[in-house]
């Protein structure tokens, strides 16, 4: 079975693009993956289809032999733009192996050890602080503390056991997301964090803690938004709120460590890694509490590999989950066989349309995802629904 075409779909989601590569074969057998090229991956469709060219011809079953010789051609410029590049790819390949298989890709990965994942509800709030995002999602904006306890509820009576927020800012004007270290609020690139800050952050946590209640796992992600004496400042302010981790970014490993060293409440990182080398020495400085790890920036196989160091290294991993249902069908499936599995990722808000993109709508029980079990993903992509939706934004 020859790879004869690599077919590339963008689809409006609202306030983003949902992105997808479609690989087919010789034997009209084709595999799908979702790869994002909205947040700072400028260019990254053509970074995939120059590659893939360089692979029509090839055996598509040898996933690790076209992963290998990706790498290989992009080695002088690794990571970024060109690893999530290979990535689409070698998750494409997983699917078409396990379609031509006739079994899951957990099969393909040594077996599901699990058949439900934990879930946490991720950026809840974040896109309802602007109006125009809520009425997309036909849903109630945020707009003061008390619109957060009552989404606290709403999670908690929705089944869900974990939530993750941002930063919100609510002041005399218009609620704002704060989030200098991408460029989109004011603080750039000085980072540092302001008592203003710190006490919007306490009190939102607190509002999401009474509206969900005392045993809601309340994450808080703080992003690349602070130099590692910002991230101390707000972390130690807020360690006595019993959260379940504080989420943050930054590159450098020993920092990471110190930050890590000075709370109590466990640090989630390294979502913005690539690949067994990225992930090395943040393993090698015990960075990190719970590494994330981006199954569409990495490749699912490649993820699997980053769990098994994490797993030696006695470090629990959770999935880089903030994509749509053919993400989320991805992260599952690493969930489902990798033994050191902390929590999976969700986003919940969304626009209505995100549910007939793909054929596989996620199957969720007490806050649970059922794991697939069709072959391959488990899903195919809806053309018509994503022809009806054009992207927005020129890729």
């Amino acid at each position: 079975m020859r790879i004869s075409l690599a077919e590339i779909l963008h689809c409006d989601a609202g306030w983003r693009d949902f992105s997808f590569l479609r690989l087919h074969t010789d034997e009209g057998v084709t595999g799908i993956a979702e790869y994002n090229e909205c947040y700072g991956s400028f260019g990254l469709s053509a970074v995939i289809e120059r590659l893939a060219t360089g692979i029509y011809g090839m055996d598509a079953m040898r996933h690790e032999h076209i992963s290998q010789l990706l790498y290989a051609q992009t080695r002088q410029a690794p990571g970024g733009i060109n690893a999530q590049a290979i990535a689409a790819i070698e998750n494409a390949l997983l699917d078409i192996k396990g379609k031509a298989l006739g079994l899951p890709v957990h099969a393909l990965l040594g077996g599901a050890i699990r058949d439900r994942l934990e879930l946490y509800w991720s950026h809840c709030g974040t896109y309802r602080l602007d109006p125009a995002n809520a009425e997309r999602m036909q849903t109630t904006a945020v707009r003061n503390l008390d619109d957060v306890e009552k989404l606290g509820a709403e999670v908690a009576a929705k089944g869900y056991k974990g939530l993750k927020t941002n930063i919100f800012l609510f002041g005399d004007g218009d609620p704002k997301l704060h989030m200098p270290g991408f460029g989109r609020a004011a603080g750039v690139p000085e980072l540092n964090a302001s008592p203003a800050v710190i006490a919007a952050l306490r009190e939102q946590m607190q509002a999401f803690r009474s509206g969900g209640g005392e045993r809601m796992n309340l994450h808080l992600d703080l992003n690349f938004n602070f130099k590692p004496e910002g991230y101390t400042r707000v972390m130690r302010a807020l360690d006595d709120l019993g959260l379940t981790w504080f989420e943050l970014d930054i590159y450098d490993a020993p920092a990471l460590r110190r930050i890590r060293d000075s709370v109590r409440t466990p640090v989630a990182s390294c979502e913005s890694l690539f690949g067994l080398r990225g992930f090395k020495p943040f393993f090698e400085h015990a960075s990190m509490d719970v590494a994330i790890i981006d199954v569409p920036w990495n490749g699912i196989w490649t993820s699997l590999k980053i769990a098994a160091v994490a797993e030696a290294f006695e470090i629990n991993s959770a999935p880089h989950n903030f994509y749509g249902h053919l993400s989320t069908l991805m992260s599952a499936h690493l969930c489902a066989v990798m033994p050191n599995f902390r929590v999976m990722e969700i986003d919940i808000d969304d626009v209505p349309w995100k549910d007939d993109i793909v054929t596989w709508q996620p199957t969720i029980e007490d806050g649970h995802l059922l794991v697939p079990q069709a072959p391959g993903w488990g899903a195919e992509l809806n053309d018509e629904v994503i022809e009806a939706h054009p992207p927005k934004r020129v890729h």
